[in-house]
Parts: structure tokens; C-alpha cells; sequence
């Protein structure tokens, strides 16, 4: 992508006025997206992405330049340019360039550029037909198919020299259920970091039909009752909350800053003694996984909270430097348009030993949250307010009836304390997260919990 003898001048160049560290980052990526409404497709974008970012460290402070245009004398340019705010002396510097070899956990059997258009057309209208026949009451589908490669190359003033390949595919259908008025939307997006023998391990019309019995069971649905109540939030997606409202605040981009609930506080009892979180980057084809992060550094399996003690963070160069704190393969990016930070990979709660069976069977009442919609979140104090896109009234521990419009609020760090039953069918769902290093996918995932208390937003009245 670039030879080593023009990393070497670069690196040079971008320490010429005294800069303590230098990286390159090369990308190289090939996009393909297409969108169907009502059958037919919408929008086709297949593009190539191509671009260097050079990060300068100086002490805690950092420079971050970019450019797509790798021609060798504009590179030195930008070099000098980001450079230039840095004022030190020049230190002596003797580049060594070692060549890791990345092993691949992400095995690549059917590469999406190898796939003719129309196959992948095809499979978009069979989950259409799949997600529009389910019901008359069904009234709009849309389905969205995505896959990239890509491509980097790594190099820093330490002697690292590393490329990588990254392939990621995934499908997203959204059905909205329609009467009298009332419109109710299900959506599932499977995704994972494979290629298109995905779609051979998967049953797209199974994940149609399903956003599609949501839709009509949440049109159906009665209002959804406020009140302070247990709530049941079920395997998979529902690890959303843990994500947002206090992933977020265990990355070392906010930890370093003093701005997270979970800053200092590593050995301290943060949870209920039934939470082990874990963010694990190396789990073999999942969505948010890769072979090495964007700083070059292995992805690795980071407990973050055991037995409800918080015992790690996620972090990147930078903000290791402040924290003394090693990176733990940790630091991503969008592209190189964004200089990396700390951010999740895949993050879950662990299993635990109860059966889905006994978490609602010991429930006198409360809202069973099946599938978890949007929210948002303040990173700093772990407030939120999400969605749930599936709910369900417990009553004398069995499942009574659908609600729509609920709404789950709260704090990340009390409901970590209240989760008083976890259990033992651990699942993921696929996102997109969005901070300051752009938009990166990511898994979430958890058993079924329950939480013993939590504020549940509906329509006041009687239950």
C-alpha cells in the first residue's frame, strides 16, 4: 500500500519539530450498498475508499492530518503540516520496521466482490416477499444489504509495521404494520464479519418473518402501563442498554478524562454479584471483532466487570499514556478521516445459571422487554431512555399480554446493582455505534436478565 522507505520519511517528517510519536494509517476499502422499498431497489452505491491519516503524539496532546491523495511529496506535505503545531527539538530517531503477522480468526470462504449484483438483489427480494406475505396487515417492508473490504496497512515510529483485511456483510429489514390509523415497525439486521457464505449459515426469510410478527403484534397491542416495576429484558439486542449506558463509560476516552461514574474505581463493587461484562474483539467472525485494532495492537477478551467488581477498562494508546494503563487492542476508527480512540468491540454480560423459564415464572408482575428499539443516552452520567420495540405485561409468572409505546428509563450504574436474576442463553445482535472516531460496527449481547426495579414510561393509569 506504501513502501517502507516512504513510511520512514514520513514518520521522519512528522517529527521533525519534536513530536514523541508518530502513526500511519492506510485504508483501502471496497463498498457495496444497496436499499429495496416495496420490491424494488431504491439505491445501488458500489465505491472504493482510499486515504492515509498521520497521528503525531506530543506529550498527552495529539495531531491528527489526513489526505486521499498518496502521492509522495503531498504525504511529506501533510506530514510537515500536522508537524508544524507541535514546537520541540528534533530527536534522533533510527527506524527499525518489524513485520507482525496478524493471524486470522475471521475465516473469508466467499468473498462479496466475487458476487454477481443480482444474487445479492435476489436475496433482498426474498426477505421482502417473506417479511410482505406474512400478514395483509403488513402494509411497507424495506430491505438493505451492505458488505465492504477492508484493507490497512499500520505503521508507527516504534518499529510497528502491520496490515490487516477486514470483510463484513450485513442485512437489515424493516416491516411496518398498519390499522386504522396505528403504525407499529419490527426490524432485525443480521451481520457478522464474513462474507457472503453468511447468507448460507443464516435463514434471511426466518429474520423477515420475524420483524414482521413484531410489527403486527405491537399494532395489535395495547398501551403499555407506567410505574416503577421488575423488567425482564431478553437475550441478544437487549445488551443494548449495557452498551450505551455504561460501555461507553468503561472506554478509556472518557475513564482518562475524569467524565465516566466508573473512573477510579477499578477493584470496587460496581454491579450485582451476578454481572461478569466482557468485550471481546477476538471472537471468530462476529460483527465488531477484527485480528488487530486500529493502532496495530491484537484484539483480546477484556473483563471489564466480574462478579460485579469493576475490573477493566478499554483502552488506547493515548489515553493509556494518561491512565498508565496498557492498551488492550481497544482503539478503532470509521476510517482514516478519523483518528482512533477507545471504543467496544463486542460487549455482553456473561451467562449466569438461571433458565428463561424461572426469570419469569418468579415474577409476580412487570414488563418483559423481548426486543430493545432506540434510546439515548448521557455517556457522563449513564442516564437513558430506550425503546422497547417488543413488550409484554408479567403477571403470576407467565406472559399475559403484548403493550406497545414502553419506554425503559434509567441509570447504568443503579440498574447494573438491581439486576437481580441472569441467565444462562447468552446472544448477540449487530449495530452500528456512533462517537468522536465515527461510526463502527459492533455486537451487543447478553442472557435474559431481570432488573428488580426500573422506571417503565407508558400511558398513566390503572394496570
Amino acid at each position: 500500500m506504501l513502501n517502507k522507505s516512504l513510511i520512514e520519511d514520513i514518520i521522519n517528517t512528522a517529527l521533525s519539530t519534536g513530536g514523541d510519536f508518530a502513526e500511519i494509517f492506510v485504508e483501502d476499502r471496497y463498498n457495496t450498498s444497496l436499499l429495496l422499498i416495496g420490491g424494488k431497489i431504491e439505491n445501488a452505491m458500489t465505491g472504493r475508499d482510499y486515504g492515509v491519516g498521520i497521528r503525531i503524539f506530543k506529550g498527552f496532546n495529539s495531531i491528527y492530518v489526513y489526505t486521499n491523495n498518496s502521492n509522495r511529496d503531498n504525504l511529506l506535505k501533510i506530514a510537515k503540516e500536522g508537524a508544524m503545531a507541535i514546537k520541540g527539538n528534533k530527536k534522533d530517531l533510527v527506524l527499525d520496521f518489524t513485520d507482525y503477522r496478524v493471524s486470522n480468526n475471521h475465516l473469508i470462504k466467499i468473498m462479496p466482490s466475487t458476487v454477481d449484483k443480482s444474487r445479492k438483489v435476489d436475496l433482498m427480494k426474498k426477505a421482502y416477499h417473506a417479511a410482505k406475505n406474512y400478514d395483509d396487515i403488513i402494509s411497507q417492508v424495506t430491505v438493505s444489504y451492505g458488505d465492504y473490504e477492508q484493507n490497512v496497512l499500520i505503521a508507527n515510529s516504534e518499529g510497528l509495521y502491520v496490515e490487516d483485511k477486514r470483510v463484513r456483510t450485513r442485512a437489515g429489514i424493516s416491516s411496518v404494520a398498519s390499522k386504522d390509523g396505528e403504525m407499529q415497525t419490527g426490524f432485525f439486521g443480521p451481520g457478522a464479519h464474513m462474507g457472503f457464505e453468511f447468507y448460507d449459515i443464516i435463514d434471511i426469510e426466518k429474520y423477515a418473518r420475524e420483524s414482521s410478527r413484531i410489527a403486527k403484534t405491537m399494532v395489535y397491542a395495547e398501551q403499555c402501563p407506567s410505574g416503577k416495576i421488575p423488567v425482564i429484558i431478553d437475550n441478544g439486542f437487549g445488551g443494548v442498554i449495557f452498551h450505551e449506558a455504561c460501555g461507553h463509560g468503561l472506554e478509556a476516552s472518557s475513564v482518562a478524562k475524569g467524565l465516566s461514574v466508573f473512573s477510579g474505581k477499578i477493584g470496587e463493587k460496581v454491579a450485582s454479584d451476578l454481572v461478569t461484562a466482557i468485550d471481546d474483539g477476538t471472537i471468530p467472525n462476529a460483527w465488531g471483532s477484527q485480528n488487530i485494532d486500529d493502532e496495530g495492537t491484537k484484539t483480546r477478551k477484556n473483563v471489564l466487570i466480574e462478579n460485579g467488581i469493576l475490573k477493566g477498562y478499554m483502552v488506547d494508546k493515548l489515553n493509556g499514556m494518561k491512565m498508565n494503563a496498557e492498551p488492550t487492542g481497544s482503539s478503532r476508527r470509521q476510517s482514516y478521516k478519523f483518528a482512533p480512540t477507545s471504543r467496544m468491540t463486542n460487549t455482553y454480560i456473561a451467562n449466569g445459571k438461571s433458565t428463561k423459564e424461572e426469570i419469569i415464572s418468579n415474577t409476580e408482575y412487570g414488563l418483559y422487554a423481548k426486543y430493545m428499539g432506540g434510546g439515548s443516552v448521557n455517556t457522563t452520567t449513564g442516564d437513558f431512555n430506550f425503546a422497547v420495540m417488543e413488550g409484554y405485561i408479567v403477571r403470576n409468572g407467565k406472559i399475559e399480554k403484548p403493550v406497545r409505546g414502553a419506554t425503559l428509563i434509567g441509570n447504568g450504574l443503579d440498574v447494573l446493582k438491581k439486576i437481580d436474576m441472569v441467565g444462562n442463553n447468552v446472544d448477540h445482535g449487530q449495530g452500528m455505534c456512533g462517537a468522536s472516531s465515527g461510526s463502527i460496527p459492533t455486537n451487543v449481547g447478553q442472557p435474559i436478565i431481570r432488573v428488580e426495579s426500573m422506571t417503565v414510561g407508558g400511558r398513566k393509569g390503572d394496570e
